[in-house]
């Protein structure tokens, strides 16, 4: 065995050597020769960052759904609202909310945050509930701020910053894979022939079709959650339009 040898001789020289070598040593001695591939532990790598991604995505819904006052401006805002209340002062808007700040509706939950003039509203969860849930929860931020004798309010619509990142993320790879396999065939000169065109134009459709199903996906999840979160925040308007006629 040369230095000078090929990569494919040096190999078949290494494999004579040590079948020699195993019949010299007998049955008992035996070199085993080992496959080369992917071991154990790339595969547990592979379940461990597939579960951390996993745990990543749940804690954020978690926080995401808190009251507190720092989780409450945490989400990717998508949507907002303007609405008045005249005749309606922070005061008697406040003596609707327990001391705690919280107020129950009928289907959902509110908090005040006196000292932000912010009120939080999200709609209730259940472990088991029967109603359908979505990966793109929402959940609505109000701004209160004084004008004269009315309350302008400003609610602002937010989701999950990890369903926002993975939708993105869905829609570029689509993209991206889609654009990649339309260059590599005309790299290689596939596009000349008529299979090509027949193959590119495959590939379009089927990348039209998972973007326009990720699409309807993402717009009917959308108008769910939006329709669970107006409801509870018409109940809260309710609510704060009673105090003003009982002032």
């Amino acid at each position: 065995m040369e230095r000078g040898d090929p990569p494919e001789q040096t190999l078949a020289t290494l494999a004579n050597s040590l079948q020699r070598v195993n019949r010299l040593s007998g049955p008992g001695r035996l070199i085993q020769l080992r496959p080369y591939g992917i071991g154990t532990g790339m595969i547990f790598a592979g379940f461990f960052a597939g579960a951390l991604c996993l745990g990543l995505i749940l804690g954020d819904w978690f926080y995401f759904m808190r009251l507190t006052p720092d989780a409450s401006r945490y989400g990717c805002g998508v949507a907002r609202t303007y609405d008045r209340l005249t005749h309606t002062t922070m005061t008697q808007l406040a003596d609707r909310f327990d001391a705690d700040g919280l107020l129950a509706l009928p289907h959902g939950t509110a908090r005040l945050y006196r000292d932000l003039n912010q009120i939080v509203i999200r709609q209730k969860y259940r472990l088991f509930a029967m109603g359908f849930r979505t990966l793109w929860p929402l959940k609505g931020l109000i701004s209160l701020s004084q004008e004269g004798d009315a309350l302008a309010v400003l609610c602002r619509k937010l989701t999950p910053w990890s369903s926002a990142l993975l939708t993105g993320l869905w829609f570029i790879l689509v993209v991206v894979g889609t654009v990649g396999a339309l260059i590599s065939l005309f790299v290689e000169g596939e596009l000349a022939a008529l299979g090509g065109m027949v193959l590119a134009f495959g590939i379009v459709g089927l990348g039209l079709v998972f973007l326009l199903s990720g699409a309807i996906t993402v717009v009917f999840a959308y108008r769910l959650e939006n329709a669970r979160l107006t409801k509870v925040y018409q109940e809260l308007l309710e609510v704060l339009e009673e105090t003003r006629v009982q002032v």
